[in-house]
């Protein structure tokens, strides 16, 4: 990963979304605003002064969740930090994908440097030194409820820090430990409540939360172009898109989406060939793209809102009000926010596949479209299959997803005997939501093979300019289909390409 002289400063505030991934994505580095370090001095000043006159207060002279009631001796303080963190590492499964756990690094020493947890400037330290060298530890899937925060996950980072576990660094598995010598970092030894400021979060969630929101505003933009391929090579007419309609419907995702699908077929020759034929409406799946396309980016702009908010709040409990003179206990960890619209982006993002799965339909099936396209979108139908299981592989990935999108925020098992009776399940929101990410982009590249093929065969008619450099830059990579092939291979040669920066920055150049 390329480190660059850039620099974004953490103050608890400001982090946007676009941030996150150029810290995840481009290696840029990360630093501590000066008042952030004041705030931290102060609050852990606070907590010191709590230990000093062995006040009881929640996590710090107190045990956790229904251990709550139980007082802690002044000389245990700290081995009961070391404790929570070694008894709340109990995650298990599959492990996230580094980028992941990266992103919910960063977003707890955001919070952490917002100064209202108490922790040392040592220990938020060492978070930042790790995030900045691409030192990120193995994270199991499976432990969280979404309540108190991410427990488990946020726990397993915290091993990293003390030394404790495997570690992802320089490309390999290596101990922690030794990653941490070879990097010049500093073990973490934890104080008073520093283990419980820490875990007591809800950044595992919300860090998938925010990578998952900037693919999602990409993939908005490529299902505008594979759509826009799927009008053309269907001879669709563009008139759905005319602003009149969405001037009278103004929806923000609407207008935008019927702007862009404008652009996109614009001089056309494929539509100019059939001005005259008399058709007036096309399938839903073609006409009512801008309402539907629309429709996912107004909601990925609202969980867009909810996850900036997210990502630059004080999550953790007890919260230390150092001007109020106050310690108070909450619920600032609860999932809900964010639980509830990981939940609302699955179902929109299931619903680009959806309908994109319809017009891959319509290539396919010669019942479907009075324009005829070669049945399967190949010669010789009957020797050769063409594209008919490529359209079963889509259906099969939607009907997952329809699964998938079932809300995982209207679930709650009490845990810790009762005491945390309502929890939200937000990391299970986050984590169905990566699969449905990852399969609308299995669909999408699909539809970019079929359209491609379909504006083939409209040969010698040409598409629009900016749609010629679509179909370009595919056939660099994949061949127009003359007899069947393992059809396989075409398909994760395309999904790569959907997959490709330099193909995103394409679609950008000319959807935008």
């Amino acid at each position: 990963m390329a480190k660059t002289t850039k620099k974004i400063v953490l103050d608890g505030e400001s982090l946007r979304i676009s941030d996150v991934c150029e810290v995840v994505y481009n290696g840029v580095q990360i630093e501590l605003s000066k008042q952030s370090l004041k705030k931290i001095s102060k609050s852990r000043e606070f907590v010191e002064n709590i230990v000093r006159n062995e006040d009881v207060v929640y996590g710090i002279s107190t045990g956790f969740g229904e251990f709550s009631s139980v007082h802690i001796k002044k000389a245990d303080a700290a081995l009961l930090q070391k404790n929570l963190i070694m008894s709340h590492a109990a995650g298990c499964g599959d492990f996230y994908e580094p980028r992941f756990v990266k992103s919910a690094m960063l977003l707890r020493a955001n919070a952490l440097s917002k100064g209202y947890s108490g922790i040392t400037l040592g220990t938020l330290d060492t978070l930042v030194k790790m995030i900045n060298a691409d030192i990120i530890p193995e994270v199991p899937e499976h432990g969280s409820v979404g309540s108190s925060g991410d427990l488990a996950p946020l726990a397993h980072i915290v091993l990293g820090m003390m030394g404790i576990g495997k570690v992802n660094y320089q490309g390999k598995l290596v101990n922690a430990t030794d990653a941490l010598k070879k990097a010049g970092i500093k073990k973490a030894e934890l104080s008073y409540k520093e283990g419980l400021a820490l875990i007591n979060g809800t950044q595992m969630m919300t860090g998938v939360g925010a990578l998952l929101v900037a693919r999602a505003f990409e993939l908005y933009k490529i299902a505008n172009v594979t759509a826009a391929l799927s009008v053309d090579a269907l001879m669709g007419t563009p008139v759905a898109f005319s602003p009149l309609i969405s001037r009278v419907r103004p929806h923000k995702g609407q207008m935008l989406t019927a702007k862009y699908m404008t652009k996109l077929l614009n001089g056309s020759e494929i539509v100019k060939s059939h001005d005259e034929c008399g058709e007036v409406q096309d399938a839903y799946s073609l006409r009512c793209i801008p309402q539907v396309h629309g429709s996912v980016y107004d909601t990925i702009n609202y969980v867009a809102s909810v996850i900036e908010t997210e990502m630059n709040s004080a999550t953790d409990n007890p919260l230390i009000f150092v001007d109020e003179n106050e310690v108070i206990s909450g619920g600032n960890f609860h999932g809900e926010p964010v639980a509830l619209v990981m939940d609302f982006l699955g179902i929109a993002v299931s619903e680009l596949a959806s309908i994109a799965e319809r017009r891959i339909d319509r290539l396919v099936n010669p019942n479907a479209n009075n324009k005829k396209l070669p049945a399967f979108l190949v010669k010789n139908g009957g020797l050769n299959s063409g594209f008919m299981i490529a359209q079963y592989a889509a259906a099969s990935i939607v009907s997952e997803n329809k699964v998938l999108a079932h809300p995982a925020s209207v679930d709650s098992i009490p845990t810790s005997a009762g005491k945390e009776d309502f929890n939200s399940m937000g990391s299970i929101s986050a984590r169905k939501c990566i699969r449905i990410v990852k399969n609308l982009e299995n669909v999408l590249s699909i539809e970019l093979l079929a359209a491609c093929q379909g504006i083939d065969f409209r040969k010698p008619v040409k598409t629009s300019k900016p749609l010629q450099k679509v179909h370009a830059h595919v056939r660099k990579h994949i061949k127009f289909m003359e007899i069947d092939g393992v059809m396989a291979d075409d398909m994760k040669a395309s999904v790569d390409i959907i997959r490709d920066p330099k193909f995103n920055a394409l679609i950008g150049e000319v959807c935008c």
